[in-house]
């Protein structure tokens, strides 16, 4: 009986996981608008009623993925000793792993800026459907505040946000730079600018 649960268990993680694959493959090719859940389940080789067994809209599908990426982000920082570095250091590796992963899945940037306006239910979407980056800027920014690496005439929130719509921007940028590069690039601007002197 505990074998056959266990089976279960994994077959329902493999279709959860199929279905996010898929929703993720759909999003980039045609949109987030224009993606629909009967193209992310035929995509997923599933029928559409299984969708509703682990997601309760594309919205829903978009937070998962979201959260996804922060996990991963936290995940790189730990494996690079983050609490060995300072706060510089710390936030710009953290930006840097944020471009990473915004490159390695370009639908969802585009995603943060127009999805809360296809949202059924905007009063449960996170502002800009974020997956938390802009919080984990902000952390990052407080404990240099707190260790008196950053300057602290600025509130963290401020700083965190100017953070975040770099992405947004360089998603938008037209100069012949890498996007990863392009985000370095800012991110190490504004890095100078907060740092104590």
């Amino acid at each position: 009986m505990t074998e056959r649960l266990g089976l279960r268990k994994q077959k329902k993680f493999r279709a959860r996981q199929t279905i996010l694959n898929a929703a993720a493959r759909q999003f980039e090719l045609h949109g987030f608008a224009n993606t629909s859940i009967a193209g992310i389940m035929q995509a997923a080789g599933l029928g559409v009623g299984t969708f509703y067994n682990y997601f309760s809209s594309k919205d829903d599908v978009l937070l998962t993925l979201s959260k996804n990426l922060r996990a991963e982000v936290e995940k790189n920082l730990s494996a690079f000793g983050a609490e060995e570095k300072s706060s510089p250091e710390l936030l710009e590796l953290c930006c840097i792993c944020t471009a990473r992963l915004i490159d390695e899945n370009r639908f969802i940037l585009p995603l943060f800026i127009s999805a809360s306006e296809h949202s059924d239910k905007p009063e449960q979407i996170p502002q800009s459907l974020s997956p938390g980056f802009r919080e984990l800027f902000e952390e990052i920014i407080l404990r240099g505040q707190e260790r008196g690496e950053f300057r602290s005439d600025v509130p963290p929130n401020i700083i965190s946000e100017m953070i975040h719509s770099i992405y947004q921007t360089t998603a938008f940028s037209k100069l012949n730079l890498p996007f990863q590069e392009n985000i370095r690039l800012k991110v190490k601007i504004l890095l100078d600018g907060i740092r104590t002197r």
